[in-house]
C-alpha cells in the first residue's frame, strides 16, 4: 500500500478521499488554487501545495502544475477524484511517465471510453445494445442536421467528450437544430476542450440506470449493483438511489453482465460506471461509461457496506479485488440528494456567497454527509456550486424517503441561495414516492415542485419578534446598566412597542406588551403569551400560550431567516425611520445574475425585439445562461463584448421598453 498520495481535486471528493486514506494510515497531499487557500480539503490534508490562480484551466486542469506538486511532495500516487483531469488519458500517461501511480483505469481504457462516439462503436462490436443515432467523426453541421432528420425528431445532441450534464441539447424540430448545435458545441468546448458531438434519438420517458463496476489488474471484473439516477435537472442528477426501484433479479443480472462485458472489452481496472438509458418496457441501451468514481458512489457504499475509495487504493496498489461477485451483497435502500447553491425558481441558476450560518443533520448509521464546505466558507463562481451530498439509508425505500425528508428538514443554510426546500418537495412528490420515475420527472411535476409563493403564517412573525426580544434580554444581562434593561418597565406603566416585518409585498406588525410571564404578542388578530429560550446556534424554543414550538431564527442584516417545520421563511425587519426604497424605473439595463464571461451576442444593437427574445449568452460555472428581453423593446447598446468577463450585477445591455 502507498505511504503518501496526492489528491488532484478539491471540494467534497478531496475530503472524501482524505477520510479513507487517513483510516488506512496513508498521508495525503492536497492541491489548491488561489480561490481555495482556506478550503476545507486544504485544512484536512496532511500537506497542501498551491498549483495556480483561481481559473481551473490554470490550476486544477494544469497537468504540469499538478505533477510538479506531486514531485515536490514525494507522493507515490495520484487520486484524480471526479471531474477535472479524472478522465484525461494524457494526465494518466503523464503520471506514469513521472513514476506516479494513477489511481484509476489505464490510459487506454480512458481513451476508449473518453469519446462517446468511439465508445458506442466499441460497444456495438461487443453486442451491447445502443440507442439509434449518429456517432461518427464527421462534424459538418449540414451532415449532422441530415442525420438528425433521418433519426427522427426529437433528437439529443450530446458532447462526445462530455459529462456532468454539460453540452447536451434536446431538439424538437429541424428549425431549432442549428442554433442548438452551435450552443452545444460552445458549451462542450468550454467545459471539455472538445466540441465534437453525437446525435441520438431522444427517448420518451426514459429512466437513467447505471451499474457500478470494478476491475483489477488480474482480469477480475465485478459489479456492485445498480443506481437509479433518473431524477435530473438540466441533464444533471439531483437524486440518486440504490437499488433501482422495480428492478427484477433477471433484469439486474442482464444489466450487470452487460456492464461487466463492457469493462472487460477495454481491459478496465479500478472503479467505473456503465450508464444505461432504459425504456418503460424494460429495454436498456448503453449510453456511456464513466471511467472514474461517480458523485453518487455513496449510495452504493451504503447498500453494500463497502468503501469504494479503499477498493480504488488497493487495486491501484496491485492487489486483487477484495471480494468476488457472489460475495457482494445488497441490503436496504439508500438515497442521495445533492445540496446546491442555486435558485430552483430561476431555472436552477447557480448562486454565490458566503455560508454565514450552516447547520446540518446529525450523522450516524442512517445519515451521511459528504461536503467540502463549512460555515464561513464561500461559494465562488469558479467551480461547481455544490454545498454537500446528503445520503440516507434504511431497511426499505419508504423508510429511506422518510429519513431523507427528516434530514432535509434539519438543514439550516443562510448566506447563499440553495435548493433544500426544493429537494424536500421533490422527495415528497407523489411521482417520486410511488417510483414513477423518468428523466423528465421535474418538468412533468412542475406544478407540484414550483408552487406559487405562499404568505408567511402569523407564527413566523411571532417567532421573529420573540427571537429579537429574547436576544435583547440576553444583551441586557451582559450589560448590567439599568439603561440597558429590556423588561418594559415605565414610570407610567408597562410599555408597548411595535415590531414590523415584511414578507414579499406584505408588511405585518407585531405588537409587544411586557407582562410578568413574558411577552404578550399580537399579530394578524392573534394574541399569545410568549416566552422561551434562545440557544447559542439561534435555536428558539418558543412557548406560545403554554404550547412549545421549536424553530431557528438567524439574523442576517435586516433579514430574519425563520426555519420552521422544514421550511425557511425570510422576512425583513422594517425600520420605521428609514425611507422606503424607490422602485426601479421601467426600462434601463439588464444585469448579470452572477459573475461570468460573455460568449455570444444574439441581437443587433438598435434592433427591436419581443419579450423573451434571447439577447446575450453568459457562461458561468461551466454552464451557459441566456439573458432574454424582459419586455418588447429596443436593444440600445451592449455594455460588453464577446470574451469580456463581467461581475455579479453588472449591467449587460442598455434596453428600452416599448411604449404601452
Amino acid at each position: 500500500m502507498f505511504d503518501k498520495i496526492l489528491i488532484a481535486n478539491r471540494g467534497e471528493i478531496a475530503c472524501r478521499v482524505i477520510r479513507t486514506a487517513r483510516r488506512l494510515g496513508i498521508r495525503t497531499v492536497a492541491v489548491y488554487s488561489d480561490a481555495d487557500v482556506g478550503a476545507r480539503h486544504v485544512r484536512l490534508a496532511d500537506e497542501a501545495l498551491r498549483i495556480g490562480p483561481a481559473p481551473a484551466r490554470e490550476s486544477y486542469l494544469s497537468i504540469t502544475a499538478i505533477l510538479d506538486a506531486a514531485r515536490r511532495s514525494g507522493a507515490q500516487a495520484v487520486h484524480p477524484g471526479y471531474g477535472f483531469l479524472s478522465e484525461n488519458e494524457d494526465f494518466a500517461e503523464a503520471c506514469a511517465a513521472a513514476g506516479l501511480v494513477f489511481i484509476g483505469p489505464p490510459a487506454a481504457a480512458i481513451r476508449a471510453m473518453g469519446s462517446k462516439s468511439a465508445a458506442k462503436s466499441l460497444m456495438e462490436k461487443a453486442g451491447v445494445p445502443l440507442v439509434p443515432g449518429y456517432h461518427g467523426e464527421d462534424q459538418d453541421p449540414n451532415l449532422l442536421a441530415a442525420k438528425a432528420a433521418a433519426i427522427g425528431f426529437p433528437v439529443l445532441i450530446k458532447a462526445s467528450a462530455g459529462g456532468g450534464g454539460k453540452g447536451i441539447r434536446i431538439v424538437n424540430g429541424p428549425d431549432d437544430f442549428m442554433a442548438a448545435l452551435a450552443s452545444c458545441k460552445r458549451e462542450a468546448s468550454a467545459a471539455f476542450g472538445d466540441d465534437k458531438v453525437l446525435v441520438e434519438r431522444y427517448l420518451q420517458r426514459p429512466r437513467h440506470i447505471e451499474m457500478q463496476v470494478f476491475g483489477d489488474r488480474f482480469g477480475n471484473v465485478v459489479h456492485l449493483f445498480e443506481r437509479d439516477c433518473s431524477v435530473q435537472r438540466r441533464h444533471q442528477k439531483v437524486l440518486e438511489e440504490a437499488p433501482a426501484p422495480g428492478m427484477s433479479a433477471e433484469r439486474r443480472a442482464a444489466m450487470g453482465a452487460a456492464a461487466c462485458d463492457a469493462a472487460r472489452a477495454i481491459g478496465y481496472v479500478g472503479a467505473g460506471t456503465v450508464e444505461f438509458i432504459c425504456e418503460p418496457d424494460g429495454r436498456f441501451y448503453f449510453m456511456e461509461m464513466n471511467t472514474r468514481l461517480q458523485v453518487e458512489h455513496p449510495v452504493t457504499e451504503m447498500i453494500t457496506g463497502l468503501d469504494l475509495v479503499e477498493w480504488q487504493l488497493r487495486v491501484a496498489a496491485d492487489e486483487l479485488l477484495p471480494l468476488a461477485q457472489e460475495q457482494i451483497t445488497l441490503r436496504g435502500h439508500a438515497i442521495e440528494a445533492r445540496v446546491y447553491a442555486e435558485d430552483p425558481s430561476r431555472g436552477f441558476l447557480p448562486a454565490t456567497g458566503t455560508l454565514n450560518h450552516l447547520q446540518t443533520p446529525a450523522e450516524g448509521v442512517h445519515v451521511r454527509i459528504d461536503s467540502g464546505i463549512e460555515e464561513g466558507d464561500a461559494i465562488t463562481p469558479h467551480y461547481d456550486p455544490m454545498i454537500a451530498k446528503l445520503i440516507v439509508w434504511d431497511d426499505s425505500r419508504e423508510r429511506a424517503i422518510a429519513r431523507m425528508l427528516q434530514a432535509l428538514g434539519s438543514y439550516r443554510i443562510v448566506g447563499v441561495g440553495n435548493n433544500v426546500e426544493f429537494l424536500s418537495r421533490l422527495v415528497a412528490c407523489p411521482a417520486f414516492t410511488s417510483a414513477d420515475l423518468d428523466t423528465g420527472l421535474i418538468e412533468r411535476e412542475h406544478g407540484y415542485l414550483f408552487p406559487a409563493v405562499a404568505e408567511a403564517p402569523a407564527e413566523v412573525f411571532l417567532l421573529a419578534a420573540l427571537a429579537r426580544l429574547l436576544r435583547e434580554r440576553q444583551d441586557a444581562v451582559v450589560d448590567a446598566s439599568p439603561w440597558a434593561a429590556r423588561d418594559g418597565w415605565r414610570v407610567t406603566g408597562a410599555a408597548r412597542r411595535v415590531l414590523a416585518y415584511r414578507h414579499a409585498e406584505r408588511e405585518v406588525k407585531v405588537t409587544v406588551a411586557y407582562e410578568a410571564g413574558g411577552f404578550r404578542l399580537s399579530c394578524d388578530g392573534q394574541s399569545v403569551l410568549a416566552g422561551g429560550e434562545l440557544g447559542p446556534r439561534d435555536e428558539l424554543r418558543a412557548v406560545f400560550d403554554g404550547s412549545r414550538l421549536n424553530a431557528t431564527v438567524v439574523v442576517a442584516q435586516e433579514r430574519r431567516h425563520v426555519f420552521l417545520h422544514g421550511r425557511c421563511w425570510v422576512v425583513a425587519a422594517v425600520d420605521p425611520l428609514a425611507r422606503s426604497a424607490q422602485g426601479r424605473e421601467a426600462g434601463g439595463g439588464l444585469a448579470a445574475p452572477m459573475p461570468g464571461k460573455v460568449v455570444a451576442l444574439l441581437a443587433q444593437a438598435g434592433a427591436a425585439v419581443e419579450r423573451g427574445a434571447p439577447l446575450l449568452v453568459l457562461e458561468a460555472m461551466k454552464m451557459e445562461h441566456t439573458i432574454t428581453a424582459p419586455a418588447a423593446g429596443t436593444v440600445k447598446a451592449y455594455r460588453y463584448g464577446v470574451g469580456d468577463q463581467v461581475s455579479d450585477g453588472a449591467e449587460l445591455v442598455e434596453f428600452e421598453e416599448a411604449a404601452p
